[in-house]
């Protein structure tokens, strides 16, 4: 935990924007329909939320920012319809890897309004979020002394962490937390209309109580930015420990990092370690865990090979005809997933062969041999058959074989979940072209 602190103080810019890319930058936002056509450039200029970097920053590598520059100077004549053409691409939170992300088209009306109340929904719901993975953690380690309830004799040491704690508090003191939220919700922590999204009149800067002191919106720049990746980190963090509690029953490093009789197997690496959140291989059988690193190898083989299957005919396609007799070119048929209504039926006839034939005679699973190493296969799954002529590749130094056999495991997995990326935006845009990446508005 103390180095996970240090690491995230050390982080806490690390994943956003450096300073010189954020000079003379500016994020527009346009709060109600009447702004939009006020002919002062500074009121059209009112950008997202107060700053909550510090809370989580140091692990939000999934959304590195980069600060899109905001449009200056809008004309006094610009309607809101104009203005709104783009939808909010060049609004806050606009940060790569994804950019602008809106796969389900909830912002393409460009209703300010709507997109104002979300922003500032995002921005409360990511704040308590971040509080609430600390909140999950620290009171595993240290508790209030004392009494959660004297006349009932309830010491804070007594309410245990987590879920089970949801009927151990007593009914006075959810009435007490109710209102204390109303009381937050009403007066010290409510929007207000002419007040940029998360910067409350009792809350300023950071999202802490500074009471009237407003947020610097040129000099956080960063920390806008940072707060509400950190913040959608942290939702989609909270809801996986909810999980894991709700799974194990408890909130203690078994949550995490359960134990198991494969510790010390292949893929057991950073950051997560063993990890086997459903208890698959609790029951320490060797046979059906060899059995399922089989499978995890073969399956990312495929995956990498069909990430890259997944963008190499957006630009090359193999010449002539992929069925003579119905007169199909390669060239004729669409990549991704609109090619599998187009392929012949003969076409996936010799696709199923051609699998079933390496399944039955190349890719055999030796019980004898190691996950993935095929007879005549070898290191990596590359080998002899009928296709290729590569003799089986061997490193005699076992450290280095075991950490490239571990690299492709990690690999593998990362390329099972990236093509399943891939496959769902391509349904969701309809092309494999660069929109299914960066998807116009």
């Amino acid at each position: 935990m103390a180095a996970g602190a240090a690491g995230a103080l050390w982080a806490c810019s690390a994943f956003v924007p450096s300073s010189s890319g954020l000079r003379g930058a500016s994020v527009a936002y346009r709060s109600t329909a009447s702004s939009v056509t006020q002919s002062s450039s500074s009121s059209l200029e009112q950008p997202f939320g107060a700053s909550g970097a510090f809370l989580a920053s140091g692990v939000v590598a999934t959304a590195a920012a980069a600060l899109l520059s905001g449009r200056r100077g809008q004309a006094a004549s610009e309607t809101r319809k104009t203005v709104v053409s783009k939808a909010f691409e060049n609004e806050m939170g606009a940060t790569m890897p994804m950019k602008y992300f809106d796969p389900l088209g909830m912002s393409k009306d460009g209703d300010a309004e709507v997109f104002r109340r979300r922003r500032c929904a995002e921005i409360k719901n990511g704040r308590v979020a971040m509080w609430a993975c600390m909140g999950y953690i620290v009171p595993q380690y240290v508790r209030w002394p004392g009494y959660c309830s004297p006349s009932m004799d309830i010491k804070f040491s007594d309410v245990p962490n987590g879920i089970a704690a949801l009927n151990k508090v007593p009914a006075e003191g959810w009435a007490q937390i109710g209102i204390f939220i109303a009381f937050l919700e009403l007066f010290p922590g409510r929007q207000e209309k002419d007040a940029i999204p998360g910067d409350l009149p009792g809350f300023g800067k950071l999202g802490v109580p500074v009471f009237a002191r407003k947020c610097d919106v040129e000099g956080s720049s960063r920390s806008l930015e940072a707060e509400i990746n950190n913040g959608r980190l942290a939702m989609i963090a909270i809801t996986g420990m909810v999980a894991q509690n709700m799974y194990f029953g408890t909130t203690d490093p078994k949550m995490w990092l359960p134990g198991a009789a494969f510790e010390g197997e292949l893929g057991v690496q950073a950051p997560v370690g063993f990890w086997d959140p459903l208890g698959l291989a609790a029951d320490g059988d060797v046979d059906n865990f060899k059995r399922r690193r089989a499978v995890e190898l073969k399956h990312g083989r495929i995956c990498m090979l069909a990430c890259v299957g997944y963008i190499i005919p957006e630009y090359f396609r193999w010449p002539g005809f992929l069925s003579p007799a119905q007169g199909i070119k390669f060239a004729d048929v669409p990549h991704g997933i609109a090619a599998v209504s187009k392929v012949p039926l003969e076409g996936w006839l010799q696709i199923g062969l051609f699998i079933g034939h390496y399944e039955g005679q190349f890719f055999r699973q030796d019980p004898k041999r190691a996950p993935g190493d095929f007879e005549n296969y070898g290191f990596l799954g590359v080998g002899k058959n009928f296709i290729f002529n590569f003799d089986p590749i061997e490193f005699p130094d076992a450290e280095v074989k075991n950490k490239k056999l571990a690299a492709e495991i990690a690999n593998g997995r990362l390329a099972m979940i990236a093509l399943s990326a891939m496959v769902f935006q391509n349904g969701t845009v309809g092309t494999t072209g660069p929109a299914m990446w960066l998807p116009p508005n």
